[in-house]
C-alpha cells in the first residue's frame, strides 16, 4: 500500500481561524473538474490520549468528570465532539473507544504494548486518533527524541491491522518542539495525517481557567470548552478534507 503523509496546521488569529494542508504526494498538474467531497464513513474510532482525552473523577484535584479534562461536560470534550460530528455528517453513529495511555507517555521506552493495550488492538478501529505528548518527560537529547519517535512508531505499527485504519496524530496542546517533531516523524513513517495544534496554547481563551475557576492549577491549564472545540475542529479538518 502506498504510504501517504499529510500535515494539517492550524493558525489562530484574533477573530479568525485558518487551516491549510501540506500534502506530500504526487501532484497532478492536469486541470480536472473537482469531484464532490464526501466524508468517509468510520465504523470504529479509537482515541488514544491522556487526561485531555479521558480522566476519571479525582477528589484530590477537584475533578468530578469522567471525560476529557477540562471540558465542562462530556459532550463538550474533543472526543465526543469529533464522534458526534462524524455521526452527523455520515448519518451513521460509529462505535468509539477512548483510552488514557498516560503510562505509555511516561514509560514509552519500556511500555509493554502487546499486553497493556490488548483491548485497543482487539477493537480493530478503522480510524485512530493519537493525542499524546503532554506527559512525556522532557526530551533533552537527540537520542531521547529518537527513542520516543521509535516507540510511537511501534504503537502505530501495531494499530495498522488488515483493515488499514486512517491514522491521525495531533501535536501536544502544550507545544513542545522536541516531542512534536518526534510525533510528526512517527506519523509520517506510518503514512498518517499529522495535525499541528501548537498555536492553540498561545491563546488564553483555549484554557479552562479562562472559563471557570478550578481548585487545581494543573486542571485549569487543560483545554476548556473552547479549547476542546478548537482541537476537534483541527482533527475534523483532517478527517473531512
Amino acid at each position: 500500500m502506498k504510504s501517504r503523509f499529510t500535515e494539517i496546521r492550524s493558525l489562530w488569529l484574533p477573530g479568525f481561524a485558518f487551516f491549510f494542508t501540506i500534502g506530500l504526494s504526487t501532484l497532478n498538474t492536469t486541470a480536472q473538474a473537482e469531484e464532490p467531497k464526501t466524508t468517509p464513513t468510520f465504523q470504529r474510532i479509537l482515541f488514544l490520549g491522556n487526561s485531555i482525552t479521558l480522566h476519571g473523577p479525582s477528589k484530590k484535584i477537584g475533578w468530578d468528570g469522567n471525560w476529557g479534562m477540562a471540558a465542562s461536560r462530556q459532550d463538550n470534550d474533543y472526543v465526543h465532539l469529533v464522534t458526534r460530528s462524524l455521526a452527523k455528517s455520515t448519518g451513521d453513529t460509529p462505535k468509539m473507544l477512548a483510552k488514557n495511555i498516560a503510562t505509555f507517555e511516561r514509560q514509552y521506552a519500556t511500555f509493554d504494548l502487546k499486553n497493556k493495550l490488548k483491548d485497543a488492538f482487539a477493537f480493530q478501529p478503522d480510524l485512530v486518533i493519537l493525542a499524546i505528548g503532554e506527559n512525556v518527560p522532557s526530551l533533552k537529547t537527540a537520542e531521547e527524541q529518537a527513542q520516543f519517535q521509535a516507540s510511537v512508531g511501534k504503537l502505530l505499527k501495531q494499530l495498522q491491522t488488515d483493515n488499514q485504519p486512517t491514522i491521525i496524530v495531533r501535536s501536544s496542546f502544550w507545544a513542545n518542539q522536541m516531542k512534536d517533531e518526534a510525533l510528526r516523524k512517527a506519523c509520517q513513517k506510518a503514512g498518517g495525517t499529522y495535525v499541528d495544534i501548537s498555536s492553540l496554547s498561545k491563546d488564553e481563551k483555549h484554557y479552562a481557567r479562562s472559563e471557570r475557576d478550578f481548585q487545581h492549577a494543573g486542571v485549569a491549564a487543560h483545554p476548556g470548552d473552547q479549547g476542546m472545540q478548537a482541537i476537534a475542529d483541527a482533527i475534523l479538518k483532517a478527517v473531512q478534507p
